[in-house]
């Protein structure tokens, strides 16, 4: 099954790029086409400034681009459900230090799919 995955990322974002662990906060997305389960393209997408519609525009920008879906450290529970609603997966990255060691766990199946324990609670 072919699929668009986003990654939010350290700028300047790549599959060498740091994860950004709160996907509303980091500097941008690694957008990766996966053909095959295998890494087809990747490109990189401006998140837009967190005041700008909050956590939940970078939810319609990422549907608007096909991303089907997102790897995340940390996310609240609104935009999980944003994210549920525009037909986006969430899948539950943790600590992984790179965008590239995150895809490679997404293809290997290990990432589980987020799920309402592990959403921030604001301290979190």
């Amino acid at each position: 099954m072919d699929t668009l995955l986003a990654i939010p990322s350290a700028a300047p974002g790549g599959l060498d790029a740091g994860m950004g662990m709160h996907f509303g906060h980091c500097d941008v997305f690694t957008l990766v086409e996966i053909e095959n389960n295998q890494v087809k393209s990747v490109s990189t997408l401006d998140n837009p400034p967190h005041a700008q519609g909050g956590c939940l525009a970078p939810v319609q920008l990422l549907a608007g681009k096909g991303v089907k879906a997102l790897l995340a450290g940390g996310m609240g529970f609104r935009p999980l459900m944003a994210f549920n609603q525009v037909g986006i997966h969430v899948f539950y990255a943790g600590q992984l230090p790179t965008v590239g060691e995150g895809v490679s766990a997404f293809l290997n199946g290990q990432l589980p799919e987020f799920s309402q324990e592990h959403t921030c609670h604001g301290g979190h």
